[in-house]
């Protein structure tokens, strides 16, 4: 950032011993210390500011793109009713109802339920499970 040589920091430390004094140069040294960290934590303080501006912006336009993107979504797929949903799923079930026709429940294909059983009738060359 800064660009200074070891000759020209040399020549900054003989002036400011010449000029403020060997006795009360540690006193300055230590006051400007004080001020350099102030003016670190002011800069810390700053840009902290900044970036939460830069994300609280970012973050309305990430808002601003999400509503559009859900409008054009909700244009695409329209929401239906759900009872008008349902009710037109039941309509056939209603009129297709197994008791009224007289049927009863289909009958299980040739397989036996039982694990044990179905080893066994694969062993004696039979249909397995």
């Amino acid at each position: 950032m800064f660009d200074i040589g070891s000759t020209e920091l040399l020549l900054v430390a003989i002036v400011a011993i010449v000029v403020i004094g060997p006795r009360d140069l540690p006193r300055a040294l230590y006051k400007l210390g004080q001020i350099m960290g102030k003016a670190r934590g002011m800069a810390r303080h700053f840009r902290t500011g900044i970036d939460a501006m830069v994300r609280e912006a970012e973050m309305e336009e990430l808002e601003k793109k999400w509503a559009a993107e859900n409008e054009r979504i909700m244009k695409e797929f329209p929401s239906v009713d759900a009872s008008e949903e349902v009710s037109a799923l039941a309509a056939p079930v209603k009129a297709k109802d197994p008791a009224k026709d007289g049927a009863s429940e289909a009958a299980a294909p040739d397989t036996p339920a039982e694990p044990e059983a179905a080893a066994a009738a694969a062993a004696k060359g039979g249909p397995a499970a």
